[in-house]
């Protein structure tokens, strides 16, 4: 790893956007790249706590500040790797760098899906600065987390195959 929490351009890597990450999405990867190996860095305007015995999973700090993590993880990710996030322009803006991308309900977002999600939620932004009242995401349920886990795995299985996210050789 490079900078403290960020792997060599070309390793492969899972990025979290961890600042509003359902616990249980965090849960399911530290599961995940303990079973793999794969590198993965947890993004937040906070320290996230992570295994200590598991040297693959970094936290990287952003300062406070709109859209802080977002801006980290477009700036770092690379073409193969994986973002985890519910951002729609964060989505947006690395699935054109080549990245994939998963939401925390499991959604994998590639351009087309995420060109029409991107319109939808401006049609909503508009809609709520109207006035007009929409209620929000059902709670985080079992079948939310079952759907981000075979997600997950499908992602992880596409990065093997093509040679990213090489299993970390113990600390950095």
């Amino acid at each position: 790893m490079s900078e403290v929490g960020v792997p060599d351009p070309g390793q492969g890597c899972v990025w979290v956007d961890a600042d509003g990450c359902p616990q249980a999405v965090k849960e399911i990867l530290i599961r995940a790249a303990e079973r793999t190996g794969v590198n993965m860095v947890m993004v937040a305007n906070r320290l996230i706590k992570t295994p200590p015995h598991l040297h693959n999973i970094r936290c990287t700090v952003v300062p406070p500040g709109f859209d802080a993590a977002d801006k980290r993880i477009a700036e770092l990710a690379q073409p193969g790797d994986l973002v985890i996030a519910s951002d729609i322009p964060l989505a947006a803006e690395v699935i054109e760098k080549g990245a994939q991308v998963i939401g925390f309900r499991g959604e994998e977002h590639d351009l087309a899906s995420i060109r029409q999600r991107l319109v939808m939620r401006d049609l909503m932004e508009t809609l709520r600065a109207s006035g007009i009242q929409s209620s929000g995401p059902a709670a985080y349920g079992q079948q939310d987390k079952q759907r981000f886990g075979n997600a997950l795995d499908r992602a992880l299985s596409l990065m093997r195959r093509k040679g990213s996210g090489k299993r970390a050789q113990g600390p950095a």
